[in-house]
């Protein structure tokens, strides 16, 4: 079977302006190093492996979440099916269907009731929520809280769309106490989106959020994507969003109504981790996009902003702002932060 222009087309922009064009100008710790064959070879498969694994999740928002069980809807609009904890397909077919069996198993037990704290995670462009695991577990093993990982096809539609979702989603949540929100990059948007058309008991439950390399400013990476022809052709949705309509969608987003914290990914310096990008940068996101008004917090971390959630430093920070409204001190450099399995220490 093929696969619809309404899937490559968003996989494509995604996966290459998010990936291919920011591995390739990344700088490293040699500025005038060349990239060899083997290294290129690598990051290929490295993304073509990414859009493989990826696909389903660009595919699929969920539509209703309770603990690692979910209802999803597929992005064509008729195609519904409900996942348990291990992502198996439990049923498939119409919303009808898959409401009745999830409400069968929740009054069975088999699904636990969502309650008290709950903080709600979303990935970013392109990506999935298992993007996000490594960040969901820590906060799982650290926090007093249930965590949820809400997953959205990111490049299937816009920010309007994805933000009345997680609107559905919440209102399936009565029992959630508290709600809090760690974003990475568009997720942030989503959920600054849904501030806006939020009902005010929703928004009253709202207690903190933790941005990760959020484009609070717009993107010039993605406007500098919409000069190049053939990446226009695919810009659309929140690509789009990001770069030559920035200045419509930025209106529509709430500062958030609670205590608000930006991690942002950097050197510290105006060179950046990429050569396309002016001043300092994640690769993706330059800082001072990631700014916001109103902040509690602003912590700059020498991490890339693909690998934000595997960091051990990351991972800390939201901890302890979602407990405090604090970030922690400090001291590591950009050598020392290498992803978690790498053994990065606190």
């Amino acid at each position: 079977m093929s696969i619809s222009n309404a899937v490559v087309r968003p996989c494509l922009a995604a996966a290459f302006v998010c990936g291919m064009l920011s591995a390739a100008s990344c700088r490293g710790d040699d500025a005038d190093a060349t990239p060899t064959e083997q290294t290129v070879n690598e990051s290929l498969e490295f993304w073509l492996r990414e859009i493989r694994e990826g696909r389903d999740a660009l595919e699929w928002s969920d539509r209703c979440v309770a603990h690692d069980w979910r209802i999803q809807q597929h992005s064509g609009g008729e195609r519904w099916r409900l996942l348990d904890p291990t992502d198996a397909t439990v049923v498939q077919g119409n919303q009808g269907d898959c409401e009745t069996t999830f409400e069968r198993l929740q009054a069975a037990g088999t699904i636990p009731t969502v309650s008290g704290p709950t903080v709600l995670v979303l990935h970013g462009l392109g990506q999935g929520r298992q993007s996000m695991q490594p960040l969901v577990t820590h906060l799982r093993n650290t926090l007093d809280a249930t965590v949820l990982s809400i997953g959205y096809a990111s490049p299937q539609a816009g920010l309007e769309v994805h933000a009345e979702t997680l609107n559905g989603i919440i209102e399936r949540l009565p029992e959630a106490t508290t709600l809090s929100f760690v974003g990475h990059s568009l997720g942030n948007l989503v959920v600054r989106r849904w501030m806006t058309m939020a009902p005010e008991p929703a928004l009253s439950r709202v207690q903190k959020m933790v941005m990760l390399g959020p484009p609070n400013q717009g993107s010039e990476l993605a406007r500098l994507a919409s000069r190049i022809w053939f990446l226009a052709m695919l810009s659309d949705g929140p690509t789009r969003q990001l770069g030559v309509d920035w200045d419509q969608v930025g209106d529509l987003l709430a500062v958030p109504p609670c205590e608000f914290g930006i991690v942002a990914g950097g050197t510290g310096d105006d060179r950046g981790m990429s050569m396309l990008l002016t001043g300092d940068d994640d690769a993706i996101v330059r800082v001072d996009e990631t700014r916001l008004d109103g902040a509690a917090d602003f912590v700059l971390l020498p991490v890339h902003h693909a690998d934000m959630m595997r960091h051990r430093a990351v991972q800390h920070a939201a901890v302890c702002f979602l407990r405090d409204g604090r970030f922690p001190e400090f001291t590591i450099t950009r050598r020392q932060a290498e992803p978690e399995q790498k053994g990065l220490q606190r």
